[in-house]
Parts: C-alpha cells; sequence; structure tokens
C-alpha cells in the first residue's frame, strides 16, 4: 500500500513564526509622515552623532524609508532606485487617521441627520 498519513504535519509553523518576527520591523508610513518629514526632527536625522552601533556609523540615513546604509554610494543608488520612488510616492498620500477609520466603521458624528432634524427656515416663514 501507500503511505497514509499527510508528509506535512507541523501545518507550515515556520513560516507563521517567520511572518510575526519583528527583528527586521520597519516604521510604518503614518510614523513617518507624522513625525519624521517634520523639517527640525528630518535635519536631526540626516546629520546624526556617530553610532557605531548602526550600519554606516549612522551617517547615511533615507527619512523616508528610515534606513540605513553602510556607505554614501549605497545612499546614493538607493535615491535612484525603484524602492525609494514608490515610497516617497506612498507618502505623498494623506494619512489615514483614527477620525477616518471611525467613520469608515459607522461610528462617530453623522452631521446629514442633524440638518434634517432641524426646521429649516423657509417652513417657519410659510407657518407664520
Amino acid at each position: 500500500m501507500g503511505r497514509l498519513r499527510r508528509s506535512r504535519v507541523h501545518k507550515a509553523q515556520r513560516d507563521v513564526h517567520r511572518a510575526t518576527r519583528t527583528r527586521a520591523r520597519q516604521k510604518d508610513l503614518d510614523q513617518i509622515q507624522l513625525h519624521d518629514l517634520q523639517p527640525h526632527i528630518r535635519k536631526q536625522l540626516e546629520a546624526q552623532a556617530i553610532d557605531y552601533e548602526k550600519p554606516g556609523l549612522a551617517q547615511h540615513y533615507c527619512v523616508e524609508c528610515a534606513k540605513y546604509y553602510e556607505t554614501d554610494a549605497a545612499l546614493q543608488s538607493h535615491w535612484r532606485s525603484k524602492v525609494h520612488k514608490r515610497r516617497c510616492k506612498q507618502l505623498k498620500e494623506p494619512v489615514y487617521t483614527i477620525e477616518e477609520s471611525e467613520r469608515a466603521a459607522g461610528l462617530g458624528r453623522d452631521t446629514r441627520r442633524a440638518r434634517a432634524a432641524e426646521p429649516s427656515d423657509a417652513t417657519m416663514v410659510t407657518s407664520a
């Protein structure tokens, strides 16, 4: 006869664990838009003090992608890449706010009902 049990019994747990790792976690777009792209913070990030723990001693940093590079040539190459250009395009879109997410879920203030419930000036003039 043949084999009766399934060949893959660990149910792809390795892939799930890999996906949930936060070792290479990057900043989200809204964190970059609301914080890092402000002019005074951007200047601080571009001119950081020497840090021996970070790649390139923290001297070559891309603010839009929130990434350190080893050399200036690598940073210049990154600026010309599609990855950086796509990221810049995503950052130009407006930030998805909490208020917007609440409105999408049906929460928050609904101004249409309040206007419909108020009597208009035209009906008050005709009744008087």
